[in-house]
């Protein structure tokens, strides 16, 4: 599989949208990256920009924005109220698929001594890749700041690892490194103050404030044995934040660095904050995220909040990302677009989702077209998702129904299972038509020579497995869901068992569609043993099925009638 990196470079430019333009058509313009996101923020004059791609696209991608950079902005008119030390101020690159933190250190590397030695700009290496443990920290590197660093850089200990030691007026010095998925995340305060948005940052980034003697605003400063401050750590690790003033909105921000969001995820931070500020008399109205965010931190932020509220966590991504947005005000100072914010989303291939993504009236007209596919197979996967999604729907009522309170956590856990069986079953819908799709690929490809026979055989042959495989797939989880189905059946709230029945239907319809498939396609595999063994598997699936549908629909059965 390809190896795939991530680089955000913060540019100190944030107002001259025709400019940043010209530094993201040159990203754009090289092979290889895809540019997900450009955020730029007036009042803190900096543009964070996100791209991906393969190492050395990457690589080629962010020295060229750099160079454009150097060219366009003159570090001597530079303004804005992020901290800040060049054109190019800080140059992350960050591993996402195949690719070990080690490699993409080396990657980061070849590209800070290219941008030193043929841009003359000074490059200081930090995070993981940088040796020097006291030259990790980018607050520490960029401490001075562009003011600072004329004399900063002269000093012994903090010449560059690369390019020039003498400070460039006009470019100013770039950091260049590997790290993990940093999340910049910004938290809206009802105040105007800096003074006490500061006061709460300290409260809550992890290397605190300062000890101080008497005032803790004033006092002298305590020191160590070795001279050095001694700090009263803040609550969150992981954090880097401070306070500033949004002149464009007329608000008081905390800014974080969350840099591991799994040891403080976006909604522990929100949490403290608010906790923090209330203590200070100022409240929390909404915050804000600069850049991307994994989905797997918005899922797990409506999954806290869900939880709070002691309502069922079953319920689709999309929901789940939607009380995110709503809990955390991430639409406070504009429109949150998921699609646009959420690094998966970017990623995707939507054209893996072709079929799952239509309306009801799309994919039974699609079916009923002259194409083959979909068929049976992608209905049968669709029956499956059906089932599982009335069974979660019985589940998530029962979480729901009045008086049964104490209840709401197990049927949370039921209807999270079935949530996982409907997404994973609506998936095999489309897998199933590329499936079949893939065979009739296979057997269109050139028979000429001897080669090109072997060659098409084995792929008509590898095709065939998967497509044997995949509705097999559609059988065992059909036969999950009808575990919660018996399950919602049994305790779920009575009102909705007649629901439960129809799920138990569809389950078992499911199972039965998908075993045609697989009997269908087996008899395609060469390898007879191979066959014989999915076949058997897929019966024996069938059969459990049947017996759990006659279970299933007794009870409901009785139930309804009041046995």
């Amino acid at each position: 599989m390809e190896k795939l990196i991530e680089c955000v470079p913060n540019f100190s430019e944030g107002k001259d949208l025709h400019l940043i333009k010209q530094i993201t058509d040159e990203i754009e313009k090289t092979d290889g990256v895809r540019l997900l996101n450009v955020d730029p923020g007036k009042t803190t004059n900096r543009t964070v920009v996100t791209f991906v791609g393969t190492p050395e696209a990457v690589c080629e991608a962010a020295f060229q924005a750099i160079r454009k950079a150097a060219e366009l902005i003159d570090m001597r008119k530079q303004h804005g109220e992020h901290p800040r030390m060049g054109a190019t101020d800080v140059c992350p690159l960050i591993p996402v698929s195949n690719i070990s933190m080690e490699e993409t250190a080396i990657w980061s590397k070849k590209l800070a001594e290219r941008v030193g030695k043929e841009l003359n700009i000074p490059v200081y290496l930090y995070e993981n890749s940088q040796p020097n443990p006291l030259r990790k920290n980018l607050s520490l590197i960029r401490s001075g700041e562009y003011e600072g660093f004329f004399k900063k850089i002269t000093q012994p200990q903090w010449k560059p690892d690369f390019g020039p030691s003498v400070f460039p007026a006009a470019t100013g010095a770039t950091v260049i490194g590997a790290r993990g998925f940093l999340v910049a995340y910004n938290i809206n305060l009802n105040t105007t103050s800096v003074r006490r948005a500061n006061a709460i940052a300290f409260d809550v980034r992890e290397t605190g404030r300062v000890k101080r003697e008497g005032h803790p605003v004033t006092g002298k400063p305590i020191t160590d044995s070795k001279g050095e401050p001694v700090y009263i750590p803040g609550t969150l690790k992981s954090v880097k934040a401070i306070g500033w003033y949004i002149e464009e909105f007329g608000i008081a921000q905390i800014s974080m660095n969350l840099t591991d969001i799994s040891v403080t995820p976006v909604h522990a931070a929100f949490e403290e904050v608010s906790k923090k500020a209330m203590e200070r008399g100022i409240r929390v109205t909404g915050s804000e995220l600069v850049g991307l965010i994994p989905l797997d931190a918005l899922l797990q932020a409506g999954r806290y909040f869900l939880h709070m509220q002691k309502r069922s966590l079953g319920i689709s991504e999309k929901e789940l990302i939607k009380i995110a947005v709503k809990s955390l005000g991430l639409e406070e100072l504009g429109p949150f677009k998921p699609d646009e914010r959420i690094i998966e989303y970017l990623l995707a291939d939507k054209s893996s989702s072709k079929l799952a993504k239509l309306s009801l009236k799309e994919f039974s007209e699609e079916t009923a077209s002259e194409s083959s596919a979909p068929g049976g197979g992608s209905v049968s996967a669709y029956l499956g998702s059906l089932g599982a999604a009335l069974g979660t729907m019985v589940a998530n009522l029962s979480a729901h129904k009045p008086g049964w309170d104490e209840h709401w956590e197990e049927f949370s856990k039921w209807a999270e299972k079935g949530m996982v069986l409907q997404t994973r079953l609506l998936a095999l819908v489309d897998e199933d038509c590329s499936s079949f799709n893939n065979i009739m690929a296979a057997f269109s490809l050139p028979k000429s020579t001897a080669e090109e026979k072997n060659r098409r055989t084995q792929e008509i042959q590898r095709a065939t497995k998967t497509a044997t495989e995949v509705p097999l797939q559609v059988m065992e989880l059909s036969l999950k869901s009808m575990e919660l189905i018996q399950a919602m059946v049994e305790k779920g709230n009575p009102n909705s068992v007649s629901d439960a029945g129809v799920a138990a239907l569809c389950a078992r319809s499911a199972v039965m569609g998908a075993y045609l498939n697989v009997t269908i396609n087996a008899k395609g595999l060469q390898d007879k043993t191979l066959a014989q063994q999915l076949i058997s598997k897929g019966k024996a699936l069938q059969e459990k099925a049947g017996a759990l549908e006659t279970s299933v629909l007794s009870a409901v059965s009785a139930k309804i009638n009041g046995n």
